[in-house]
């Protein structure tokens, strides 16, 4: 009994000393311009509220509740740490364009840990400004967008042709087939085959320990999903030591003319100083993994739930279908095959990715640190505290976009520019915009287009979960009938 009552005492103790401190901390911070807000639980936090919410039909309710409580900016302690919470478009485009200098990348342990310390999405300074702009140029040149638009029909074709002998479609692991496939082609030329196989397996398994509790004992979600990664990352390094190796002979091909993949990118760059020396084959090789992410989990979903949106919306549908059925048409005619530029310039589609894009919130914030006190507009952000600048709050807030929850790609024909509206940021923004968001429109474009034109279809019941990821519960189950030729 004298044990369980000292331990009542120890734990007394702490909890009264962690009241203490943030009665301290929070006179300390009255007055200072620090946004107000709820530590909750002493080491949790707000944690278990926050992830509640992710579960939920509303995800943006943690959110929404803070917000009328506390304002636009508020503080908060979430996963652990700290946390000025911003739903506000202008201060989240001044967190968006001050890298390095006021804040830093500042990720959950596990994503940290399985990216590894010289991850693009953690890096900073000249070397990341370097490595956005080297595959930012490769990403948007026209001589990939012809060469890609290409691969992508003919994966597209493929996937879809084997519907009409399927029951039941799953559209969340269908388009898998296609996203991935096209990325890994494009980042290190991989072809389908047993190496395609084994990455697309083993990177399975990486994805998974994204969001998970950060424990590395065997057996747990963390300790398979780096393993996982040890063996991928001995692919990939033989891939792009093969291919250093030809260069250095004179005898790979792709030095005759424009970059292959982004390996060619990377390899061929041999920086302008002493100080911008060539990139290393071990962080080529890591990076290559980390940009696998968008094939296998952003840009499939935002497929997905394109899917899902037209199913909910059929007079979009239908006049999407009839955007793209015109172009079908045209090129029959005329015997000429696809460009992206056909693509790009279809105007009701490229309204339905905007929307699709703002409703679906694949990437729902990123998270910043403080290197130093930093006061944007009244707000006073406080060295070293993490900040969380919230795209999901500002897509789905009626102050923005009026009827948030409504699916309506009409409201992008007479919104502002898409690149110049601070209160639309699905690629994030600033000098970490993502150098790939062009690629990823002209791929879903793609697939909406040769999938509206061959078939209709009747979706099943579903519903999107955003925690830890944004994907359908079921997958999105529909059926599907073909469309008469033309």
């Amino acid at each position: 009994m004298e044990v369980i009552h000292w331990c009542w005492v120890v734990v007394g103790v702490v909890m009264g000393w962690c009241w203490y401190k943030s009665i301290k901390n929070k006179a300390k911070e009255e007055g200072s311009g620090v946004p107000r807000g709820n530590p909750g639980w002493p080491v949790i936090g707000e944690t278990i509220d926050f992830i509640a919410s992710g579960w939920s039909s509303r995800p943006v309710s943690f959110m929404e509740k803070r917000k009328s409580r506390y304002g636009k900016v508020f503080k908060t302690n979430i996963l652990g740490k700290p946390v000025i919470v911003s739903t506000d478009p202008e201060v989240n485009k001044v967190v968006l364009q001050n890298i390095g200098n006021i804040f830093i990348p500042a990720y959950p342990q596990t994503i940290t840990e399985i990216l590894g310390e010289s991850s693009i999405l953690q890096m900073n300074g000249s070397l990341q400004k370097r490595v956005h702009a080297l595959l930012g140029g490769f990403l948007r040149s026209p001589q990939l967008k012809a060469r890609i638009t290409r691969d992508i029909e003919r994966y597209v074709k493929l996937t879809l042709d084997s519907w009409k002998d399927q029951h039941i479609v799953y559209v969340q692991d269908e388009v898998r087939k296609i996203t991935f496939d096209v990325l890994v082609r494009v980042l290190v030329s991989i072809t389908p085959g047993e190496d395609l196989n084994f990455m697309k397996r083993e990177f399975a398994e990486v994805i998974k320990g994204l969001i998970c509790l950060p424990i590395k004992f065997p057996g747990t979600r963390l300790y398979k999903s780096l393993k996982a990664k040890e063996r991928l990352l001995k692919l990939v390094r033989r891939i792009v030591e093969e291919r250093k190796a030809a260069m250095d002979r004179g005898d790979h091909e792709t030095l005759k003319g424009p970059p292959n993949d982004a390996v060619d990118v990377l390899l061929r760059d041999t920086g302008d100083s002493a100080e911008t020396s060539r990139l290393s084959l071990d962080f080529i090789s890591s990076n290559m993994i980390e940009m696998m992410i968008p094939g296998e989990e952003t840009l499939p979903t935002a497929m997905t739930l394109a899917v899902k949106f037209l199913s909910d919306c059929p007079v979009a549908l239908n006049q999407l279908m009839e955007e793209n059925m015109e172009l079908k048409k045209g090129k029959a005619l005329s015997g000429e095959d696809y460009a992206w530029t056909d693509y790009m310039c279809l105007p009701f589609t490229q309204n339905v990715i905007n929307e699709t894009l703002r409703m679906a919130n694949i990437i729902n914030a990123v998270w910043r640190k403080a290197v130093k006190d930093v006061k944007i507009k009244d707000y006073l952000i406080p060295k070293g505290w993490g900040v969380m600048a919230s795209f999901i709050s500002i897509h789905m807030d009626e102050e923005n976009y009026e009827d948030p929850y409504q699916f309506n790609p009409w409201r992008w024909e007479k919104a502002a520019s898409v690149n110049n509206n601070n209160s639309y940021t699905p690629f994030g923004g600033g000098q970490r915009l993502c150098p790939g968001l062009e690629l990823s429109k002209l791929e879903i474009s793609i697939f909406l287009h040769h999938l509206v034109t061959t078939y209709r279809w009747v979706a099943k019941t579903d519903d999107v979960v955003h925690f830890p990821t944004v994907k359908m519960r079921k997958k999105l189950p529909i059926t599907v009938t073909p469309l008469p030729p033309l």
